[in-house]
């Protein structure tokens, strides 16, 4: 694509070509106009003809780069700062360069997401289980449908690892081209606060918005509550209405989140609201919980829908509901909507069930908030026969305040609660466990040593076990038959981060693994 069509899609501060001084875009491109064979943001990946984007990360900064991306012979280099000598590459001066790469980007692949659907999904906690719900009623309405998230993006029947939960600009364009090009005509997104702070999601056009909830998280990044709603907030008020679509995009909100109902008050949002009133466009009634699922209906202004569902707990009643309003907001027939409920039996990492033959109930959540921790053990507790177990810990490099409200929760609503290491990256295992029972031990006076709970427990209390597999069997093994053990924090995760190692560690092959040895156990 010629430099010149580019550069439409975005507004230089300044543009200089071959030995020339900062003059206007276009008479630089009239003269030079490059043909750009690709985008890059790093230096590394740089091709001849390629354009390099340099852009601030959280590790490093891409205009210390940008030397190698001459080297390897980019034709042009957009830049915040000032650019030395750039011999025969055009240098494109940007007010913000991030901004500029997700122009860019979509200028590049034409503008994918005008061809599509796109459903985007922000919140705290849910995007994920809504994002697998909202897919399968796209599916069952006969709709090619392709999803970005946290756990992959998969789209006609590949599978691919996502490293982060919304992708760079330049690769989220990439493949929201490549799944237009394979016939893809929705598409589900995550939408993390990190992207919409770091302009991932710019230029995309968005038909409908969602939002699910907000509670404490990644203040490590947004350091209060008040910055982070600003950034989920942007989806909204900024993404929502600009572009092609704004004129169609409908906000689909939780309005039994204050912050929903903040939304809600947005008289410019075309809008589809669910909660538990009947004033809202979708609200439950009748709904019943059990270790089976979720059974009720699914109430409108223009009708209503039984269904029954294999996920459990309340908080998947909402993601329901929620994912009933985007089958509202793009029309699709209430029949497919239930269709679609009824046949997502599962969720990676997500109350997943461990099958065993040893009468415990063990599941492996991704809960690492305090919000998703609760509501998980909530859920559990409302449908558990006898002791509640959770195994859980904290991230290491990330909001510390969460700690010890976490460690209070746990203690609070578990019978035993087994402190160990999540993904502790640069910190001391041993300061983040501190961390946590400073909150444990607000609530919880007794603590038991591993041995003592080898072969049950008879009073409330917490364990430390740092490693955490080891602290997984321990949970196995002070279980009884009728108990429900709980693993939480990683949920689909196949790995964890050990200062500067990432080692491979499953919580669902270790929970079976810690099953199968009790078992062998007992037959001994």
């Amino acid at each position: 694509m010629k430099l010149s069509i580019l550069l439409e899609a975005i507004f230089p501060v300044s543009v200089t070509g071959t030995g020339s001084a900062s003059i206007n875009a276009a008479a630089v491109v009239s003269k030079t106009d490059p043909d750009i064979e690709a985008i890059h943001y790093r230096a590394q990946e740089v091709i001849p003809g390629g354009l390099f984007v340099a852009i601030s990360g959280l590790a490093a900064d891409g205009h210390d780069f940008i030397d190698i991306a001459l080297d390897r012979g980019a034709a042009a280099i957009v830049s915040e700062k000032p650019v030395g000598t750039a011999g025969e590459a055009v240098v494109i001066k940007v007010e913000n360069s991030r901004a500029a790469l997700a122009a860019l980007a979509a200028q590049f692949y034409h503008q994918p997401s005008e061809k599509l659907t796109l459903v985007g999904i922000t919140g705290t906690n849910g995007k994920t289980t809504t994002s697998y719900l909202i897919e399968q009623i796209l599916m069952e309405a006969g709709l090619p449908v392709g999803v970005i998230g946290t756990i992959n993006y998969r789209f006609a029947g590949k599978v691919y690892d996502n490293p982060v939960t919304t992708p760079e600009s330049l690769d989220l364009q990439q493949i929201l081209a490549r799944m237009q090009a394979e016939g893809i005509s929705h598409v589900v997104l995550e939408v993390s606060s990190h992207a919409l702070d770091l302009h991932r999601v710019d230029a995309c056009w968005i038909d409908v918005g969602v939002f699910t909830n907000l509670t404490q998280d990644h203040l490590d990044y947004h350091k209060n509550m008040d910055t982070y709603w600003a950034c989920k907030k942007k989806l909204f008020t900024d993404v929502l209405l600009a572009g092609p679509k704004k004129q169609r995009a409908i906000a689909v909100i939780n309005r039994d989140d204050p912050r929903g109902a903040e939304l809600a008050q947005i008289q410019s949002l075309k809008k589809v609201t669910f909660g538990k009133a009947s004033d809202n466009t979708v609200w439950p009634e009748r709904f019943h919980h059990d270790q089976s699922g979720i059974s009720g209906r699914i109430s409108t202004p223009g009708g209503s829908v039984e269904f029954r569902s294999s996920l459990v707990g309340e908080h998947n009643q909402e993601n329901i509901l929620c994912a009933a309003g985007v089958g509202l907001a793009l029309n699709i027939p209430w029949q497919r909507i239930k269709s679609g409920i009824e046949n997502v039996t599962c969720i990676p990492g997500r109350l997943e069930a461990i099958a065993n033959h040893r009468g415990r109930f063990v599941y492996v959540d991704y809960a690492h908030t305090p919000d998703a921790l609760k509501n998980v053990i909530s859920a559990l507790d409302k449908i558990a026969q006898q002791k509640m177990i959770c195994v859980f810990g904290c991230g290491g490099d990330r909001d510390k305040d969460k700690r010890p409200v976490m460690g209070e929760i746990a203690a609070s609503l578990c019978d035993l609660s087994l402190v160990t290491s999540d993904n502790p990256r640069s910190e001391p295992p041993l300061e983040i466990i501190d961390q946590i029972l400073t909150g444990v031990r607000r609530v919880s006076k007794k603590q038991f040593q591993p041995s003592e709970i080898l072969n049950g427990f008879d009073q409330k209390g917490f364990a430390v076990e740092p490693d955490r597999k080891k602290a997984i069997r321990l949970a196995i093994a002070a279980s009884r038959p009728g108990d429900t053990v709980l693993i939480a924090g990683k949920g689909h995760e196949t790995y964890q981060i050990l200062g500067d190692k990432t080692i491979a560690f499953n919580d669902r092959k270790e929970a079976e693994a810690a099953l199968a040895a009790s078992m062998a156990r007992e037959l001994l």
